[in-house]
Formats: structure tokens, C-alpha cells, sequence
């Protein structure tokens, strides 16, 4: 069975992507006929940076896919195996991919600005006000939900964040050598390699004992810094090394997907349609499986990524489908493989019994790394185990940072009506260690309050509600701009996960919210409660704005 699932999600990638996703290049975005990318034309030596497609996929891919496309396929495994990888297929090949190709080039057709900005100048003013609190909100719950998540590696095993912090450092060499001395890309990426080995080496057997408030303060700290830091100093080339842990993962786990030739019998196809997989309680697969399925599937997390930064550093618009849609289906094939380790090597790593009340992350490093142990003895399950955990914690905090980068950029894009009427407080605002600083603080004392069980369906939620507002967007800009006979292919997947995402937070808001409000109920969790709610019935409201903003403008006149 294990053989028989990678075979057949390879056959549809690779499919996909060789023929729908180079039709859509060649017949609708036109590439080839654009003009120079804006990272030439407005090259500044900090965002506006001309990077080779390799390189930035593995920017771009690091920072979409932190831990979202394992934890969320992790947790979908309670409704059975199937069921998941199903929203994760169509997900990816009919919503996520088009999502992230298209918001890529659009920003990259408006210089680099943000969907917010595109949003605004399709659908409207009031719109794109609405999007840009929709982003900071997203940014705030992801830095929360994930910063909670590495704290809690962190603090089960010092070894994980040793091996991230040496990590670190070799990025940083990296970074001197690409960018600041004359050594060949070969030479310098070889040098980098080198380095990321001895990280890992030396890390694991160099562990770093503390509490888990002692990794927020660390967190939010790093996250405060490196988000301010110029993108080639440590963001780019970081996200470059943390590409090769990705091949590495992907390839073993792949691999071993097919030698292992293994049944699966450690999770049933189908258990129930509302197993209790968000907060405890009985959570129906519809609509709430894009409260739990985030990245593996599709985000609107990706679209910030797209027009943050990787729009800013594309160095020809035609990369724009290798980054964009390669990364989209990459990010979908790793997702696949967190279900089929699971499900086939679940009893094997945790024992009968425990493969669906253990947690997420414990759910898949330890199947994982049994699966590749088993397919492949050269490694112990340990050591894969162990590889596994660095394998996520690097890519969360990856998105950590990146988060926090384009928290302060849509800060700044927020403040700019305060620019003739406050002076001052523009400036504040426009300040890029200020700006770093409020979305760190805010996403790690949220995370500080409550637990990833309820943090990271609100952040799922926010996060699909986002890719269905972006994928309204990019229709809009197909039907006004490019060719108005391809918009379908844009609109009417958007509007059934706009239907589906709105449904289930109106649930989490009725079900789950209520919960942190019941009699013994501590400080923390009716913080928890309090906040998460607020965000999102305010993201609910703005929501139901935006769609109608949508369909008065979309009646309006239309492109070639």
C-alpha cells in the first residue's frame, strides 16, 4: 500500500506540473513576453535582491512550509488516512498550486507589492483595508501556533535546538561566501553542506537543558532580529541549506515509502466523520478539515510568502512557476509522506493503541523515522528520529522569522494613512525594528498562554480564509487583466473553500471558543479564549465585506 500511494502522487505531480502548470505559463501568464522582474529594475541590496531560481526555491519552500504540511496531516489521521490525503491531492492540485503560481506573478506584475495591494487595486479600497488586518492577524497566530510548537521541541530535547543555532551560524558563512567573496556558487554551496553536516553532528551530542518560557524569550528574541536583518544575511542563505534537509527528508522518506512495501495497519482508512480532533471535541471532516489541514493542502500563508519576499528576489518572471507551483506540489508530496509513514509504521514507532493519542509531532518523527530504519538499515530509527525533529523545528522557525518580516511589512502598509495626519507615528511604525517587535511580542505571549491543540485550528482557519480572499483576488485579476476565459479555473475552486473555511470557523466560534470560558477555567486558557475568539469573529466580519466587494467590482469590465 505504502508503494502503491507514493507511486500514484508522484504520477499526479509530476503531471500537473509538466502539463497543466506549463500551460498555464505558456497560454495564460505569458512569461516569456514579460518585462525585466522587479528585483533587477529595482534592485536595492536588501529586499530587491536577484537571486537564482535554486536558491530562492529553497527560501520560498522553507518559509511556506515550517510545520505545517506535517502537523496538520498528522492530526487529520484521526478522521483515517484517507480522507487526508484526498483534501491534500485536489487541495494541492486544483486550489494550492494555481493560488501560489498566480499570487507569485501578480506581485511580481505589480513590482513586488503585496496581495494586499493587489487585492486593493481589483476589488477596492475598503478591500484591501480588510486584507491587510486579515494578514497581521495570520501573522500573529502563526507566529503563536508555531512558536509554541518549537518551544516544546526545544524544550524535549536540547539537542534540536543545538543543532538549530549551529544551523544558524553555517547559514551566515554561507551568506559572507555567496554574497561577499568571489567563490563559485558550486564551491560556496559545497563549503555550506559541509558545515550543515558538522552542525548536525556536533549538535546532537551538545544539548541545551531549559524550560519551555525559556524558549520563548529565545524565540521571540531570534525572531525579533533576524526579521529585521537584510534577507541575504542570514534569511536567504539559511533557507538555501534548509532546502538540502528537505531533499534529504523527501528523498529517504520516498524511498522508503516504496522499498518498505508496507500495509496500513496502524491507522483504518476511515474511523469516523466527527472524530474528536480539534480542542477534544467531535469535529465533522466538513467543513472543519481546513482548520486542521493547512499547508500540506493550501495557504494563503504562501501568498504572503510569494509577494513578501520571493516576488522582491525572482530573477525572472518565468521562475515564477518552478518557485511558485514546484514548491506548492513539493510542499504536497512531504505531506504525503507524514500520512504514509503513519499509517503504515504508526504501531511500529509508538505501540498498538497509542498511534492516535500521541501527539502530532511525536506521531510522525517517531513513524518516520521507523519507516526509513526499516526500508533503509543504514539509519537507526533514532538517528531519523532525531533528524526528523531538526527536519521540522528548522522549517518552523524558518517561518517564524519569515512571518515576522512581512508582520512588519503590512504594519507599515497599515500606518500609511497616518503619514499626513501623524508623523510620528508613521514613522514608528514604518520602523523596522519596532515593526518586528510588535508581531513578536504579540505571537509569543499568545503562545505563551494556551496550547497548539486550539492555537493551531485558529491559525489553519485564518490562514485558509486568507487563500480563499487571495484566490478571489488572482481571479479577479485573470478575468480583468489577463484572459477572461480561464477565470473559472480560479473562481470556482475559491468560492467552495470560501463556503468551506467560513463554515468552519462560524463552528470553532460556536464550539470550541465557548470552552475556554467553563467553570475551572484558568487564567491563561480564558486569554486564550479571549483573543482567539475576538480575532476571529473580527476576521469573520471583514470576511463577509469582502466577498461582497468582490462580487460588486467582479461585474465590472473585463480583459482580453
Amino acid at each position: 500500500m505504502s508503494t502503491l500511494i507514493i507511486l500514484v502522487a508522484l504520477a499526479i505531480y509530476l503531471v500537473f506540473y509538466f502539463v497543466y502548470g506549463k500551460k498555464l505559463q505558456l497560454n495564460l501568464i505569458k512569461s516569456h513576453e514579460a518585462a525585466d522582474a522587479p528585483s533587477k529594475r529595482l534592485s536595492d541590496g536588501v529586499d530587491y535582491i536577484p537571486t537564482s531560481k535554486f536558491v530562492l526555491f529553497g527560501h520560498h519552500f522553507a518559509s511556506i512550509a515550517g510545520a505545517g504540511p506535517i502537523v496538520g496531516p498528522a492530526l487529520a489521521v484521526a478522521w483515517g488516512w484517507l480522507p487526508g490525503l484526498l483534501w491534500i491531492w485536489f487541495g494541492n492540485i486544483f486550489i494550492g498550486a494555481i493560488h501560489d503560481y498566480l499570487a507569485l506573478t501578480a506581485s511580481v506584475r505589480y513590482d513586488g507589492r503585496s496581495v494586499q495591494f493587489v487585492a486593493q487595486d481589483l476589488i477596492g479600497k475598503k478591500a484591501g483595508k480588510s486584507f491587510g488586518w486579515f494578514i497581521l492577524f495570520l501573522c500573529i497566530l502563526i507566529v503563536a501556533a508555531f512558536g509554541d510548537i518549537v518551544a516544546g521541541q526545544f524544550a524535549g530535547d536540547g539537542a534540536v535546538a543545538s543543532t538549530f543555532f549551529l544551523f544558524c551560524a553555517a547559514a551566515i558563512v554561507l551568506g559572507i561566501l555567496l554574497y561577499r567573496t568571489k567563490l563559485p556558487f558550486s564551491v560556496s554551496t559545497i563549503i555550506g553542506l559541509v558545515l550543515l553536516v558538522a552542525a548536525f553532528m556536533i549538535g546532537r551530542n551538545v544539548g541545551i537543558p531549559a524550560s519551555k518560557d525559556t524558549w520563548f524569550l529565545v524565540i521571540l528574541v531570534y525572531i525579533f532580529i533576524a526579521a529585521a536583518l537584510p534577507v541575504n544575511i542570514l534569511l536567504q542563505p539559511r533557507d538555501y541549506l534548509n532546502s538540502f534537509l528537505l531533499y534529504f527528508g523527501l528523498l529517504a522518506g520516498g524511498v522508503a515509502a516504496v522499498i518498505a512495501v508496507k500495509n496500513f495497519d496502524s491507522v483504518p482508512l476511515f474511523t469516523e466523520f466527527s472524530a474528536k480532533v480539534i480542542g477534544g471535541k467531535p469535529s465533522p471532516f466538513w467543513p472543519t478539515v481546513p482548520l486542521v489541514i493547512a499547508c500540506g493542502a493550501l495557504s494563503g500563508f504562501h501568498a504572503l510568502v510569494a509577494s513578501g519576499t520571493s516576488s522582491k528576489q525572482l530573477r525572472e518572471e518565468k521562475d515564477s512557476l518552478f518557485v511558485g507551483y514546484g514548491a506548492m506540489l513539493t510542499e504536497g508530496f512531504l505531506s504525503t509522506i507524514v500520512v504514509i509513514s503513519i499509517a503504515a509504521f504508526g504501531i511500529q514507532a509508538l505501540g498498538a493503541g497509542n498511534v492516535l493519542t500521541t501527539g502530532a509531532l511525536p506521531r510522525f518523527t517517531s513513524s518516520y523515522g521507523a519507516m526509513v530504519a526499516s526500508a533503509m538499515p543504514v539509519f537507526t530509527a533514532d538517528f531519523m528520529k532525531l533528524f526528523a525533529s531538526i527536519w521540522v523545528s528548522s522549517f518552523a522557525l524558518t517561518t517564524l522569522d519569515t512571518t515576522n518580516r512581512l508582520g512588519r511589512y503590512i504594519l507599515g502598509e497599515l500606518a500609511l494613512p497616518l503619514k499626513e495626519k501623524n508623523t510620528g507615528a508613521y514613522n514608528l511604525f514604518q520602523n523596522k525594528w519596532f515593526g518586528s517587535m510588535v508581531v513578536a511580542v504579540l505571537g509569543i505571549g499568545l503562545a505563551w498562554t494556551g496550547n497548539y491543540t486550539v492555537l493551531w485550528p485558529a491559525f489553519s482557519g485564518a490562514n485558509q480564509l486568507i487563500a480563499s480572499v487571495v484566490m478571489l483576488t488572482v481571479a479577479m485579476w485573470v478575468h480583468k487583466q489577463l484572459s477572461a476565459k480561464y477565470t473559472n479555473i480560479v473562481l470556482i475552486p475559491a468560492i467552495l473553500l470560501w463556503v468551506t473555511v467560513t463554515a468552519g470557523l462560524i463552528w470553532y466560534e460556536l464550539v470550541i471558543i465557548p470552552g475556554h470560558f467553563a467553570t475551572g477555567a484558568t487564567v491563561k486558557s480564558m486569554v486564550t479564549g479571549t483573543t482567539v475568539g475576538l480575532i476571529t469573529l473580527i476576521m469573520l466580519i471583514m470576511n463577509i465585506t469582502m466577498i461582497v466587494s468582490f462580487f460588486r467590482n467582479f461585474k465590472e469590465k473585463t480583459g482580453a
